[in-house]
C-alpha cells in the first residue's frame, strides 16, 4: 500500500522511539569455558536502548536540538534512573509510558578490553510498547526514528495488509509528511529479519544499521573467511535495501568503516574509520547508537554524505573512550575537530 505524504507543517526536531533499557556494563578479562569462572574488574550502569541511547546522544551534541522519547519502562528505580538521566540532558519523559506489569527492560553487559562484547537482556516493559502508545495527532517532529526492529514485540507483529504492525505505523507517519528512519537490533535469525524487516523498508526515508544487519536481511555474508569486510556483499545488500522501498539514504556502519548509499542518485559514498590509539578504547557499547546519533544530526541538518560519515564516525569515536553506551559523547564542535585530529 503506498502512502501519500501530506505537505509538511512547522515541524521541527527529532523523535525517538523505541527501547528504553538499562545496561549494567561489566569489565572482564576473558569470555570463561561452560562452568568457569571469570573475574569482573569493573562496572558502570547506564542508560541503553535506540530510544535512551541516541537520544542522549543527540541532547550532549546539541543541548538546543528539539528531542522527544517515546517508550515503555516499568513502575521500579531502573525506569526512574531512565527518566532522570533523560532530563538531566533536557529530554522531556512526558511520553514515556510507564507499565504496571513488566519492570524496566535491561541487559547485563559482557565488555572485554578489546571493546568486544555479549548481551544478557530482559526484555520487559519494551515488549509491551505499540503504536497505541504514540499520539500521532499531537507529535511535532520533522524526523522519527523507531528501533529496534526484532525486539519491539508489538511492533514486529504481523500485519495483514501492511507485513508488519511497524510498516502500517511507518506509513501513518509518512502520511503526515514526517520522514521515518529505522534501526534493528542483531539477530541469527534470519528468516525473521526478512519477514520483519524487510516490509518497513517500503514505508523508511533513512535506514541507519550496521554490516551484519544489512547483509543479514539477504542472506548474504558481512565477513570474508579472513574476517576482513566484504564490501561488496554490504554495497548489495544496501541497494537492495533501495529497491525494497527506501526513499532517501541507507547508512551502514562497521568497526572498518561507513557507507552511505544515496537512494536518488545511486551514489555511494565510503569512508574509513577514525585510527584511534586502542589505549584510549575502554568499550564499545553503544557505539552504533552514536553513528546513529550522528548520522540523525548530519541529516537534519542536511550534510553531503561525505561529511554524514565523517561526522557520525566520529560521534562513534567518542563513544569509545568511556564504558557504557553515552559518556563519551562530546559536543557536536568537539566531535567535529576530533574528525579533524585523527588519521583514518
Amino acid at each position: 500500500m503506498d502512502c501519500q505524504s501530506q505537505t509538511r507543517q512547522n515541524r521541527n526536531g527529532i523523535a525517538v522511539a523505541g527501547n528504553l533499557i538499562v545496561d549494567f556494563v561489566k569489565n572482564i578479562a576473558a569470555y570463561p569455558a561452560m562452568g568457569m569462572l571469570t573475574n569482573i574488574y569493573d562496572i558502570s550502569q547506564g542508560v541503553g536502548g535506540c530510544a535512551a541511547n541516541t537520544a542522549v546522544d543527540l541532547a550532549k551534541l546539541d543541548p538546543d536540538l528539539p528531542l522527544t522519547v517515546l517508550g515503555r519502562i516499568g513502575d521500579d528505580e531502573s525506569g526512574r534512573f531512565v527518566t532522570r538521566t533523560l532530563e538531566q540532558y533536557g529530554i522531556g519523559s512526558e511520553r514515556i509510558k510507564v507499565s504496571d506489569s513488566e519492570p524496566t527492560s535491561f541487559t547485563d553487559v559482557m565488555s572485554l578490553p578489546s571493546g568486544e562484547r555479549t548481551f544478557f537482556h530482559k526484555r520487559g516493559a519494551n515488549a509491551a510498547f505499540s503504536p497505541a502508545d504514540i499520539d500521532l495527532g499531537t507529535l511535532s517532529c520533522d524526523i522519527f526514528h523507531i528501533g529496534y526492529i526484532l525486539l519491539l514485540d508489538a511492533f514486529d507483529k504481523e500485519d495483514f495488509e501492511y507485513g508488519t504492525v511497524m510498516a502500517r505505523f511507518l506509513c501513518d507517519l509518512q502520511s503526515r509528511g514526517i520522514k521515518t528512519s529505522i534501526d534493528i537490533v542483531s539477530s541469527d535469525d534470519l528468516d525473521a529479519y526478512e519477514k520483519k524487516i524487510v516490509p518497513a523498508l517500503r514505508y523508511t526515508d533513512y535506514v541507519i544499521i550496521n554490516e551484519v544487519e544489512a547483509c543479514g536481511i539477504w542472506h548474504l555474508e558481512p565477513r570474508l573467511p579472513d574476517g576482513s569486510i566484504h564490501k561488496e556483499n554490504v554495497r548489495t545488500a544496501m541497494r537492495k535495501i533501495a529497491e525494497a522501498g527506501t526513499r532517501e539514504r541507507v547508512v551502514v556502519h562497521a568497526k572498518e568503516m561507513g557507507f552511505c548509499l544515496d537512494v536518488a542518485t545511486g551514489r555511494m559514498t565510503e569512508l574509513p574509520s577514525l585510527k584511534l590509539n586502542p589505549a584510549d578504547i575502554k568499550g564499545s557499547v553503544g557505539a552504533g547508537d552514536a553513528f546513529c546519533a550522528g548520522s540523525l544530526y548530519a541529516i537534519y541538518h542536511q550534510y553531503n554524505d561525505e561529511k554524514l560519515l565523517s561526522f557520525a564516525s566520529a560521534v562513534a569515536a567518542t563513544s569509545l573512550f568511556e564504558a557504557n553506551a553515552t559518556d563519551g559523547i562530546r559536543p557536536y564542535r568537539e566531535v567535529l575537530a576530533i574528525a579533524e585530529k585523527y588519521q583514518r
